[in-house]
């Protein structure tokens, strides 16, 4: 069958290799978001399925909007019978959906209709949900909602970041998205509608969402540092000063902990670094100040004069 594919950022790729590499199917042309720029000079950075696309051959097309009139030309010059998506970080309007004899399918990563929007995954592990997905379903007008093809479950680890799950859901989701495309071509698949009980949704995260609040309790920080991590990474201030920090752990039960914390209070001993929540302690892994690497908590911490009253806020 002959594929166009929509994708944009690393998580997109394993799906474009998958299809790719299938001899049963062509990949005619590539869409992605334009080109960003980076670094001093300014210089013009491919997307991560740009890329890979460029190493293959495969025509590639960075329309502003997928409405552009050149979409659609290029569509027709295509002419494929299937469009992919994954990761496109843009909405498709109606008439480019109708456009392909098979219309369009979407990996998303969640089971559907549970977390539909632009974070399913960071919005999943802080919920606390200890099951999560990928669904592939076919693209309509609405936000995710159309009927689904397929679905994939997947557990949620204690200790996963977004990135973490992020990357096994898009490894997982590749095959199930190939089986998807092989079963749409062999007329063998029929998509089910969303159940509408269980709907839920997760909007894009922004920079403040990535505040840690020390007055929630310690599992609740814990759990808003993994969804954040490592975009856009989750932070804290020390003063004026700037923090980005690393997955936490509770630290109930750790004796080194140096008595009860207020919420944001800091505890520094020779090889840890504590802070205070509404309920228990938490342990920092790692500190980034501004302009300088991530590091360890505690070398963090023997590098900074940290006064008897530092507290994170």
């Amino acid at each position: 069958m002959k594929l166009v594919f929509a994708g944009t950022p690393d998580v997109a790729v394993p799906t474009l290799r998958e299809l790719i590499d299938s001899s049963d199917h062509d990949v005619v042309g590539v869409i992605t978001r334009p080109d960003t720029t980076s670094g001093r000079g300014r210089k013009a950075v491919r997307s991560e399925v740009g890329v890979v696309a460029d190493a293959h051959g495969i025509e590639v097309l960075t329309p502003r909007r997928m409405s552009d009139p050149e979409v659609v030309e290029t569509l027709e010059r295509w002419a494929p019978d299937l469009g992919v998506v994954v990761a496109y970080g843009g909405l498709i309007p109606e008439p480019v959906l109708d456009l392909l004899p098979h219309g369009w399918i979407n990996l998303h990563f969640s089971i559907l209709p549970a977390w539909r929007g632009a974070a399913p995954v960071q919005a999943a592990i802080a919920a606390g949900d200890e099951i999560t997905g990928a669904s592939v379903f076919a693209l309509e007008a609405g936000l995710d909602t159309g009927p689904v093809y397929g679905t994939l479950t997947a557990p949620v680890r204690s200790t996963d970041t977004a990135g973490d799950l992020l990357a096994r859901l898009a490894d997982s989701g590749s095959g199930l998205t190939r089986a998807v495309v092989d079963g749409i071509e062999a007329g063998e698949l029929s998509p089910v509608p969303q159940d509408r009980d269980g709907v839920s949704h997760a909007a894009k995260i922004t920079v403040d969402d990535a505040r840690v609040r020390w007055d929630l309790p310690a599992h609740i920080v814990d759990r808003t540092v993994r969804a954040h991590t490592p975009s856009p990474g989750a932070w804290t201030r020390l003063g004026d000063l700037r923090l980005k920090l690393g997955p936490v752990s509770p630290a109930d039960d750790d004796p080194n902990v140096p008595g009860p914390l207020e919420p944001g209070r800091l505890a520094v001993t020779k090889k840890a670094v504590f802070v205070g929540t509404g309920s228990g302690p938490v342990r920092l892994s790692t500190v980034q100040a501004p302009g300088k690497k991530a590091m360890n908590a505690a070398d963090w911490a023997r590098g900074t004069r940290l006064d008897e009253n530092g507290r994170l806020a």
